[in-house]
């Protein structure tokens, strides 16, 4: 029975689908192809498997790029176990001792909307991303919809203010980075720093081996604190839940 419900739980009933090219935000001229897969009810086996073998989750959507003749994003995993934290990370822990966190269900409220979107607003001055303010109804598919049992948000609030939201996913053996956003105006209290030095405690307390940090492409500004939180393993291709993943460890530069 036990073998049974486990290969029920690997596969859901699913919508699969591939989007078609549009322009890599990593790699200037490259084109980008993500398959996805639909899943109205997954289960915390299911995300854990798929997670582990390097897709990602929005929504009810998990997905992983299928790029044509480039395989430049990586998946990689923080080994919980074996982290030390350098010197600016313990600044940073030092710098949110007043820090107050909450963990629950993600949540849609207009503090939300406000600080996604001012955000956002910010990251287009600062890094020329693309911006438009999002809706409601685009904040509650991305992030409230599809969590599930394993779907939380991690509120972070600096006397009372809302300052970041951090949303993850607690799997079977780690934890899933799914996004981060913060107030720019507490830039001083190094949150995106703080978030994943917090997820790194929390997977520790609940005895999980990793982070899964999502994609790195070498030499990409947007991915370069990644490098940062060692030891590191990185995934061999996108493999089927048919067959085990191949992690290994490797030492990304930090520069």
């Amino acid at each position: 029975m036990n073998e049974e419900l486990d290969i029920d739980l690997l596969n859901p009933p699913s919508t699969d689908f591939s989007m078609l090219d549009y322009d890599c935000a990593y790699i200037p001229g490259n084109k980008v192809r993500m398959h996805y897969k639909y899943v109205d009810e997954a289960s915390k086996v299911f995300a854990t498997a798929v997670i582990a073998r390097g897709w990602r989750r929005f929504g009810k959507y998990f997905f992983h790029p299928v790029c044509n003749g480039c395989d430049a994003c990586k998946s990689i995993r923080i080994n919980v176990k074996s982290y030390k934290a350098s010197k600016s990370q313990r600044k940073a822990i030092n710098r949110n001792k007043k820090t107050k966190i909450i963990v629950q269900k993600p949540t849609l409220t207009r503090e939300h909307l406000n600080l996604y979107n001012k955000y956002h607003a910010f990251k287009s001055t600062k890094d020329n991303w693309q911006h438009r303010s999002i809706s409601q109804r685009e904040y509650y598919e991305n992030f409230v919809d599809g969590a599930h049992d394993f779907g939380k948000e991690v509120l972070y609030f600096i006397d009372n203010v809302l300052v970041g939201v951090d949303l993850i996913d607690i799997l079977d053996d780690g934890i899933s980075s799914i996004y981060f956003y913060y107030d720019p105006d507490y830039g001083r209290y190094s949150l995106g720093t703080y978030s994943l030095l917090y997820q790194i405690k929390l997977a520790s307390l609940l005895d999980l081996s990793w982070i899964y940090l999502g994609y790195w492409v070498d030499g990409c500004k947007a991915f370069a604190y990644k490098p940062k939180f060692k030891p590191q393993e990185i995934l061999e291709g996108f493999p089927p839940i048919s067959r085990d993943p191949l992690w290994k460890s490797l030492e990304l530069s930090s520069s």
